[in-house]
């Protein structure tokens, strides 16, 4: 195999990781797949050659649907956790319950 297909191939477990992490309560497991994306597109962003070659660019727009899945699913977290401190914040630090599981 190509390195440039076993880069995308390293991209698209990175993603599929960090989908499967962001459903889950784990701040630590949540850095580790998102690290692992940033490795695995800085290695493909690496091979240089990839915008000539239509295998990679192939899978690389297979790949679009499960990159959008992660970042929709990370600005609705976001999104989740701003409502849940604009609400601490409007009640009171006495009376919120705690907005961080512990």
């Amino acid at each position: 195999m190509p390195i440039s297909l076993a880069a995308l191939d390293e991209l698209t477990a990175a993603f599929e990781q960090l989908r499967g992490v962001l459903d889950g309560n784990d701040p630590v497991a949540i850095e580790s797949a998102t690290a692992r994306v940033a490795k695995a597109a800085s290695s493909v962003r690496a091979i240089g050659a990839w915008r000539s070659d239509p295998v990679v660019k192939d899978r690389l727009r297979a790949l679009q649907p499960l990159m959008e899945a992660a970042r929709v699913r990370t600005n609705v977290l976001a999104d989740h956790i701003n409502q849940r401190l604009a609400i601490l914040a409007a009640q009171g630090s006495e009376t919120a319950p705690l907005t961080y599981r512990r």
